[in-house]
C-alpha cells in the first residue's frame, strides 16, 4: 500500500494505512499484533488505531472461557502499538534499524469489558517528545464509549 502524505496547514497527514504497512513499521506479528489498521494520522502528533476483536483471538480461550473478555494489558499494548507505528511513520528513514520500547505506563483505567465483536478505536496523542523519548495519552473506545485509557512513554533504541 502506497502511503500518501498530505500537507494540511503545518500538519502532515496520512488518511489511513492497512495492516501490511503497520507490519513494515513495527515487528509485532500474530498473535501479538493488536492493530488491524490506522486512520486520521497526523505525523508527530496523533493517530487512531483500529482493532477488530474476534472470538478467535487466542487469549479468549483462557480469559475467560465462560465470558470472554479482552485483557486490559492487551488494550494498553494496542495503544502502544498504535503510538509506535505513529513514531515510525513520523521519523521515516531516521528510524531504520531501531525499535520502540515501553518505559512507563501511568494512570491506566479500565472502564468496561471489551468482548468478541467489539471494534476498538484507539486514539493516541503525543504529549511530548524529547530526544529519543516519546510520551502519549491513549484512549480506547467501543461504540463511542471510553473503555480504557492510560498515559505511557516509550524510548527509541537501536
Amino acid at each position: 500500500m502506497n502511503v500518501e502524505i498530505k500537507q494540511h496547514g503545518n500538519d502532515q497527514r496520512i488518511e489511513r494505512i492497512d495492516v501490511m504497512r503497520i507490519m513494515r513499521a513495527i515487528p509485532h506479528r500474530y498473535p501479538f499484533l493488536l492493530v488491524d489498521k490506522m486512520e486520521n494520522i497526523i505525523l508527530g502528533e496523533e493517530a487512531v488505531g483500529i482493532k477488530n476483536v474476534s472470538f478467535n483471538e487466542p487469549f479468549f480461550q483462557g480469559h475467560f472461557p465462560e465470558r470472554p473478555v479482552m485483557p486490559g494489558v492487551l488494550i494498553i499494548e494496542a495503544m502502544a502499538q498504535t503510538a509506535a507505528t505513529l513514531v515510525v511513520l513520523t521519523l521515516g528513514e531516521a528510524f531504520d534499524g531501531k525499535l520502540v520500547y515501553f518505559m512507563t505506563i501511568d494512570n491506566a483505567k479500565f472502564r468496561r469489558p471489551v468482548e468478541p465483536g467489539d471494534q476498538l478505536r484507539i486514539h493516541v496523542v503525543k504529549e511530548r517528545h524529547r530526544a529519543n523519548v516519546w510520551r502519549f495519552v491513549g484512549k480506547a473506545h467501543v461504540d463511542g464509549i471510553v473503555v480504557a485509557e492510560a498515559s505511557f512513554s516509550a524510548m527509541i533504541a537501536g
